[in-house]
């Protein structure tokens, strides 16, 4: 069974992306929105720990057009119907409240 996991806060305000990170499975998928898009950021250990685990990484479009974050190769940008079919194409989605 795969899971979506959703992750819309800073990582670096909290642990969220680090306990994310252990739990993830090898068919599951991690979307970045709202300030977790702030994890795409060059030089910083949250990209860097992303860019290593070498998972299937999803950041809302807009959110981070809104916060002027590049998007990096390895990670893919969605729009909300993307978004909706990320949800579907997953057995569960886990958000990261």
């Amino acid at each position: 069974m795969s899971t979506l996991h959703v992750l819309s806060h800073s990582p670096f305000g909290d642990d969220r992306l680090n306990s994310c990170l252990r739990l993830i499975g090898a068919d599951d998928a991690l979307l970045l929105c709202g300030d977790a898009a702030y994890a795409l950021q060059p030089g910083t250990a949250p990209f860097a720990a992303l860019k290593a685990r070498g998972l299937k990484l999803y950041v809302l479009a807009e959110d981070a057009q809104a916060r002027s974050i590049a998007i990096p190769d390895w990670a893919e940008a969605v729009d909300y119907p993307a978004f909706v079919e990320l949800s579907i194409h997953h057995d569960k989605v886990n958000t990261w409240l």
